[in-house]
C-alpha cells in the first residue's frame, strides 16, 4: 500500500473544515439573536452547558475515564478560563456589531498569532508574513474606522477579543504537543460551564418562548459539532493546507447576517473584510509554500 493510499485525501479535511466554519457562523448568528432577549451571561452559560453535555456524551464512550488524564492540569484550566473570556467578549461584541464585520475582525487572530509566535515561541517569521499582518490590521481599521461616527466604544470589545484569543491560540498550539485533543475539549467545556454557572443566579431569567429555548440549545450543538469537526479536519489534513479555507467563515457569517438580520456591509466594510480575507488566505498559501520548500530541501 502506498503512502498516498494510507493518508486520507486532503479534500476530506477541507470539507470537514468548511462545515466547521459554517457551524461557527451559525453559532455567532444565533448568539446575536439570543442576546437581544436574554442576558449575555445566561447565553454564555447555555452555550457551554449544552456543548459540555454533548461533548461528554461523545467522548466518554470513546475514551472512558482516560479522557480525564492530562499532563498539564494548570494549562487545561488556563485554556478553559481564556476561552470563557473569549466567549464573553464575543457575545458582547455581537450585541453591537453585524456578524460579518465581527467575524472578519476576529479572523485577524491567526495573523497576530504569527507575530506573537515569533516573539514568545522563538519561531521564524518572514518579512512577507509581517506585511500580511500589517495588511490585516489595515483591513480592521477600515472596518472600525477610528475617528469617524462609525467608531464607538463597543468596537474596543472585539479588539480586546483579538488579543485574548491570540493568547488562547498560542496556548492551544503549545498544548497540542502533549495533550489529547478530546481531553482538552472535555476540560475546556466543563471549565467554561463551571465558571459561568457561578454568576448565573444573578442573571437567570425565565424563558417561555420555545424558539429562544431551541436557539440556546442550537448554540451548544453548533459549538460542539464545529469544534469536533475542526479536530477531525486537522487530523486528516496538514494545517498549512487548511488555513486558507478558514476564512470561508467570513462568507458564511455575511450570509447569516443577510439571511437573519437583512444586513449587508457597506462598501468600506466590504473592502476591509476583503483585505483581511486576502491577507489571511495569502498567509495560509505561504505556509504551504514554506512547507514544500522544507520538504524539497
Amino acid at each position: 500500500m502506498t503512502s498516498q493510499q494510507k493518508s486520507p485525501p486532503a479534500l476530506l479535511g477541507i470539507s470537514l473544515l468548511l462545515i466547521a466554519m459554517a457551524c461557527f457562523a451559525i453559532l455567532d448568528t444565533t448568539t446575536k439573536r439570543v442576546t437581544t432577549v436574554v442576558p449575555v451571561m445566561m447565553a454564555i452559560w447555555a452555550r457551554y452547558f449544552f456543548q459540555a453535555v454533548l461533548t461528554t456524551a461523545v467522548v466518554l464512550p470513546l475514551k472512558g475515564l482516560d479522557v480525564l488524564k492530562t499532563n498539564n492540569p494548570r494549562q487545561q484550566l488556563t485554556r478553559g478560563v481564556l476561552l470563557t473570556v473569549v466567549t464573553g467578549l464575543a457575545f458582547s461584541s455581537l450585541r453591537f456589531l453585524p456578524v460579518g464585520e465581527f467575524t472578519a475582525i476576529v479572523m485577524t487572530v491567526p495573523l497576530l498569532v504569527t507575530l506573537l509566535a515569533a516573539r514568545l515561541l522563538g519561531e521564524h517569521v518572514s518579512a512577507q508574513r509581517v506585511w500580511l499582518v500589517c495588511g490585516g490590521f489595515v483591513g480592521t481599521l477600515i472596518i472600525v474606522r477610528p475617528g469617524t461616527d462609525v467608531f464607538g466604544w463597543p468596537l474596543l470589545i472585539p479588539l480586546a477579543l483579538v488579543i485574548v484569543n491570540a493568547a488562547f491560540q498560542l496556548l492551544t498550539s503549545k498544548m497540542t504537543r502533549t495533550e489529547d485533543a478530546m481531553t482538552t475539549q472535555f476540560y475546556t467545556t466543563w471549565v467554561g460551564t463551571a465558571l459561568t454557572s457561578v454568576p448565573l443566579f444573578w442573571f437567570w431569567v425565565p424563558i417561555s418562548d420555545t424558539r429562544v429555548l431551541l436557539e440556546l440549545v442550537l448554540m451548544g450543538v453548533a459549538g460542539c459539532v464545529g469544534h469536533f469537526l475542526l479536530i477531525m479536519a486537522f487530523e486528516r489534513s496538514p494545517a498549512g493546507t487548511l488555513m486558507p479555507y478558514m476564512y470561508a467563515q467570513i462568507g458564511f457569517a455575511m450570509l447569516g447576517g443577510w439571511w437573519v438580520f437583512d444586513h449587508v456591509p457597506d462598501h468600506l466594510s466590504m473592502m476591509g473584510i476583503g483585505l483581511i480575507a486576502l491577507c489571511g488566505t495569502a498567509g495560509g498559501l505561504l505556509t504551504v509554500y514554506e512547507l514544500r520548500q522544507k520538504t524539497q530541501s
